[in-house]
């Protein structure tokens, strides 16, 4: 009835985020293993390290899954309509 959903982002967007999340982790990560301080320390902010990132996904997800299931709502509704108005027929009369 509808064609598949097609992807929103280029190649190029894509490479570039996946750039972005993988230099700015590892800066982040050689930054807290050069601190001047105790193991536990830098266990510690390592630890917040991952646990952010893995906030982070998770926030990404439910975003996603938000807005898909936004618009599969709203590809439904239009298939409602769809139907309606395909069988509608504006010169029938009522009870003849």
């Amino acid at each position: 009835m509808s064609a598949p959903m097609q992807s929103r982002t280029t190649a190029a967007y894509f490479v570039q985020a996946v750039l972005s999340f993988a230099i700015s982790g590892s800066a982040l990560a050689v930054g807290v293993a050069h601190l001047p301080v105790g193991g536990w320390t830098r266990a510690f902010l390592g630890i917040g390290l991952l646990y952010t990132v893995t906030s982070a996904f998770t926030l990404a997800k439910v975003i996603r899954d938000r807005q898909e299931s936004s618009d599969t709502v709203a590809r439904v509704d239009q298939a409602r309509l769809e139907k309606l108005l395909s069988e509608h027929d504006p010169f029938r009369a009522e009870g003849v």
